[in-house]
């Protein structure tokens, strides 16, 4: 009966919000309207503090949620599975209004989050679409398989694959196969460069390109530095050259320069094309110094925005605005989402992208 009362005020609560609210919500910069919490509580849960864009995505997202006036409890998992779930069990026990979740591994989570929905606690997908439960509400995301597509067209120009050019040698890297983003970036990828590497124009000598075999466990740098080294050594010996590694994440980037150091290849000589993603701080200080050739810039700020408002308008009893209702079908519902637009950052644009819009400082990247 208690418990019942307490859902019965927040409901009143909730409603009387969204009277006081008006026709309130985000501004046209997607920066969050100012409002009064009225102390409700948000959990937010990061996979983990081992990239910079996850402590950018937690740090952003707590400012704006408390300048609204809400108490926010953010948790780092450091990639501990379990560690998440009892994360998530800690804040529905410790009374949230709102849950914001970056998973692990999603399919850990189903009896968590199917106690969030026992409690009528709204959640909120961040960035990794929760997979096989009913209990998610909303998803706020880049447009996943667009960031994939990103990085082919990218390559197909640096290559002039669509010119003719080639044939060139490259190796084939992909993220973690219990993140669900991943599977749709490789996707986009692909769809570019899968008929180079039908016609020959793209030469994969370890004939490794299907996902099960590319992918990368927890988007490990150190995992996909021993991949690396293994595909030198094994194919690689003889003095064929490597023209391009093709990464989706600026942490397995790293790992793969790190082999190729390793390996006595060489900045400005033999050194091949790699892409990545984040345009996190190394790596852009590697795109400057020709280490890493581009990165996929996702501004967290803007993401950050916009799952605030989201959170915003379901504890104000609104609707968030969303912009795709079709792409991501967790295998129990599709999730309403909201997809920002990723940039493809190298030499040429990363002072405009990310110094000029205030991303990083110029004295950062020296």
């Amino acid at each position: 009966m208690f418990k019942l009362k307490k859902l019965v005020a927040a409901a009143l609560a909730g409603v009387m919000m969204a009277v006081a609210a008006g026709c309130g919500g985000g501004s046209a910069d997607n920066t969050p309207a100012a409002g009064n919490g009225g102390g409700k509580r948000v959990g937010v849960a990061m996979p983990t503090q081992s990239s910079q864009r996850w402590i950018q995505d937690g740090a952003n997202m707590k400012e704006k949620l408390e300048a609204l006036g809400y108490q926010v409890d953010l948790q780092y998992a450091e990639d501990d599975v379990q560690a998440q779930v009892s994360q998530i069990e800690n804040m529905i026990t410790n009374g949230a209004n709102c849950l914001v979740v970056a998973s692990i591994d999603s399919s850990a989570l189903v009896n968590a989050l199917a106690q969030a929905k026992a409690n009528n606690i709204p959640v909120i997908a961040y960035d990794r679409l929760l997979m096989d439960t009913d209990s998610v509400s909303y998803y706020a995301t880049f447009d996943n398989k667009g960031v994939g597509t990103l990085i082919g067209k990218y390559v197909e120009k640096q290559l002039g694959l669509a010119e003719g050019k080639g044939p060139y040698n490259v190796e084939f890297f992909a993220g973690s196969p219990d993140d669900n983003n991943a599977h749709f970036l490789n996707d986009g990828l692909f769809e570019v460069l899968q008929k180079y590497i039908d016609n020959g124009q793209l030469v994969v000598p370890s004939k490794q390109t299907d996902f099960d075999t590319i992918c990368t466990l927890r988007w490990s740098q150190e995992t996909a530095q021993r991949r690396m080294e293994d595909l030198i050594s094994g194919y690689y010996t003889d003095g064929k050259k490597l023209d391009a590694v093709i990464s989706p994440f600026d942490g397995i980037s790293y790992g793969i320069a790190a082999a190729l150091e390793g390996a006595g290849y060489q900045v400005g000589k033999n050194w091949p094309l790699i892409t990545g993603q984040d345009a996190e701080l190394m790596a852009t200080k590697n795109i400057i110094s020709g280490k890493q050739t581009m990165s996929v810039f996702k501004d967290t700020r803007n993401l950050a925005d916009k799952c605030v408002t989201m959170v915003q308008a379901v504890l104000e009893g609104k609707e968030p605005e969303i912009n795709d209702t079709t792409s991501y079908n967790n295998h129990k519902l599709v999730v309403p989402s909201y997809l920002c637009t990723p940039v493809a950052v190298d030499k040429n644009n990363y002072q405009k992208e990310l110094v000029d819009s205030g991303y990083y400082k110029a004295d950062q990247l020296k």
